[in-house]
């Protein structure tokens, strides 16, 4: 298959990320983004409102924030229960995809974390 060929055209069995017409190209930018992961990590431990995301991500803007929540929503990552009240009501929760994206991430991040004291001795040396 060559890089170039229009995906849109047929329904392949697998995606191809080398090739820069495949649509698994923009939804991996979505979840390998800083906030992706984040954002996906925060929601295997269950259902959460804007707010409590907000919260639990530091330094990150609102507007970054409900982008990204955006791009996984439909991306099919979550899903986006608005309870249509006010003050406004919307909880988010990981789909089936979004649970296998995040346990795999959330590996990646502990790694990451037990590993760092390592990382930084061999950065200092």
């Amino acid at each position: 298959m060559k890089n170039n060929e229009i995906y849109s055209e047929k329904i392949y069995e697998k995606g191809n990320v080398m090739a820069s017409a495949c649509p698994s190209r923009a939804i991996l930018q979505h979840i390998t983004s800083k906030w992706g992961v984040l954002i996906l990590v925060i929601l295997r431990q269950g259902t959460k409102r804007f707010s409590e995301l907000r919260k639990e991500i530091d330094g990150m803007s609102e507007r970054m924030l409900a982008q990204t929540l955006q791009y996984l929503e439909q991306d099919k990552m979550i899903h986006r229960q608005d309870f249509q009240t006010v003050p406004p009501h919307v909880e988010y929760s990981l789909t089936p995809f979004g649970q296998t994206a995040a346990d795999k991430l959330y590996e990646l991040v502990d790694w990451l974390e037990t590993t760092l004291p390592e990382i930084e001795k061999e950065q200092n040396r």
